[in-house]
């Protein structure tokens, strides 16, 4: 959603880079580039208006005109200012001193409450509560069969007395479904209402009547994403006509522009607290206004990406795959099995490109990330799986007519067999490398960094001084008078030229220095 303004905006700071000091002009023309950035990307007036004022006003200011890298100083400037027009803090939940907690949902139709209700729902359940989701919405066709749906999808209970569908009355549903949670001891309540296409006086009166029958602890709105300005002005009338005191964003996967997710918390003074980015139910978090911001300038998101990789991977099995790249085998001890078992770990945590997009930098390459076959990792999953446990274990007894019953169980080319093989090999070398201490193989220069081999040889080539003789009686006693020469200055003083301990005759180099002499 934010891709047009990202790279609007990592174009306007290129142009910044090697200026050792900004003038006047190049901070209005900076300026002048963020705002149109800005208004492409749907930001309403107000809201861009003061974002330019205050980048201008700090840009001039001490902090930028002593800076080293005034560029720096900028980026950081706009990424404050994101995080400010963004809500700032991230907003958590309130819940109430004595249990059940009441959640309204608010909005208008379509801009997907139900689905978000079994979401929230499945997003408490995993931090140990018990929700339960009520189904107030009973004008809109099949809304309570969908909740029901959604609702047995996330594993979560439902309240649906009533059929829907133009029968019941909602506000008495919400007014139960308080007294059947006590009941039942489920310590949240998730109220999804009804919406309409557009606002009337009929939609704000129902939402009011449930909103004053139970008294929710939070009223949700939930506006879609992709309707641009127009969800600014939803969220005023219904601030104005019911009240609500946070905000959900729901569609954040889409290809429209983001500008309603930097306006509205501005514009309302509601902050944004979650945001759904996909069509599982597992698409769906917290809303942090400094990693949004991040994301947009190309800086990533890797704390993100850590709180799903700790969700995802156990801690026990991370150590079990450490313990095998790091025995003495040189990792060979780690098989096809355990290949596969860290494939489908990582397909937990999401597709490739949304987690390749986390990364810092990944905008440069992000056509390439776009591209990505997700179903490459399928197609690699299945070769595994039509191997035989003891090929799995030992694929280096995997020969031509192997590679053929494999590559006919699983569909693919016998190449494509003998190419997995081959990577396989080629990653757990380089895992192996890196898991016993060596770094990443061919980055020269650095301790424990894994020089390679290539470099060594070359520098080795290169290297000036003393050429030691053909002559083998003439070379040895070269190297004994050089030992004599060692043993004179060990008995003069110590290593590095400080004073000898003991004679210097037990000093010994520590093991992190041996390997490097």
């Amino acid at each position: 959603m934010f891709d047009t303004l990202s790279d609007r905006l990592s174009a306007t700071f290129k142009n910044l880079r090697g200026k050792g000091r900004l003038s006047e002009a190049d901070i209005d023309a900076t300026a002048r580039e963020i705002r149109i950035a800005l208004l492409e990307a749907d930001v309403a007036l107000p809201v861009v208006r003061a974002f330019i004022a205050n980048v201008k006003e700090r840009a001039r200011g001490v902090e930028v005109s002593q800076a080293l890298n005034p560029a720096q100083q900028v980026v950081k400037i706009v990424n404050e200012e994101l995080v400010a027009i963004l809500g700032g803090e991230t907003r958590r939940l309130r819940f109430a001193k004595t249990a059940p907690t009441v959640i309204m949902l608010a909005g208008l139709q379509g801009a997907g409450k139900t689905t978000l209700a079994g979401k929230l729902g499945l997003w408490l359940k995993g931090q140990g509560h018990s929700p339960l989701l009520v189904a107030c919405d009973l004008q809109r066709p099949n809304a309570v069969n969908q909740l029901s749906v959604v609702a047995e999808r996330a594993g979560v209970a439902v309240y649906a007395p009533e059929p829907g569908n133009g029968v019941g009355d909602p506000v008495q549903v919400a007014k139960d479904s308080i007294e059947f949670a006590k009941a039942k001891v489920h310590d949240i309540v998730i109220v999804d209402t009804a919406g309409r296409l557009g606002i009337d006086q009929e939609l704000m009166r129902q939402a009011a009547d449930i909103r004053d029958a139970v008294s929710p602890d939070e009223i949700l709105f939930v506006v879609d994403a992709m309707i641009g300005q127009d969800a600014v002005n939803t969220a005023e009338a219904f601030r104005d006509g019911v009240g609500f005191d946070g905000v959900v964003l729901s569609k954040l996967d889409g290809d429209a522009r983001g500008g309603a997710a930097l306006s509205i918390a501005h514009v309302t003074g509601k902050q944004v607290m979650f945001a759904s980015n996909g069509e599982k139910l597992e698409d769906f978090d917290a809303f942090h206004p400094d990693r949004m911001a991040s994301r947009i300038l190309d800086m990533g998101d890797l704390l993100t990406l850590i709180e799903q990789a700790e969700k995802t991977f156990s801690q026990e099995e991370a150590a079990k795959m450490a313990s095998k790249l790091q025995s003495s085998k040189g990792g060979k001890d780690f098989t096809l099995d355990d290949f596969l078992a860290q494939m489908e770990q990582v397909r937990k945590m999401g597709s490739i490109s949304k987690l390749l997009g986390m990364l810092p930098g990944m905008g440069q390459i992000k056509d390439q990330i776009n591209n990505i076959d997700e179903r490459d990792i399928d197609r690699t999953a299945a070769i595994i799986k039509s191997m035989t446990p003891k090929e799995r274990a030992e694929p280096t007894i995997i020969n031509g007519s192997r590679r053929a019953r494999i590559a006919k169980g699983s569909g693919v080319e016998v190449s494509a067999v003998k190419s997995l093989v081959e990577r396989f090999f080629e990653a757990r070398k380089m895992m192996s490398k890196m898991a016993q201490g060596g770094g990443m193989p061919g980055m020269p220069g650095m301790p424990g960094m894994g020089g390679g081999p290539g470099r060594q040889k070359k520098q080795v080539k290169q290297a000036k001084g003393k050429r030691k003789s053909g002559n083998p009686m003439k070379r040895k006693a070269e190297e004994q008078a050089a030992a004599a020469r060692r043993e004179q200055a060990a008995a003069q003083g110590g290593a590095f030229g400080l004073p000898a301990q003991d004679g210097g005759k037990d000093f010994e180099l520590p093991d992190e220095f041996k390997k490097f002499m």
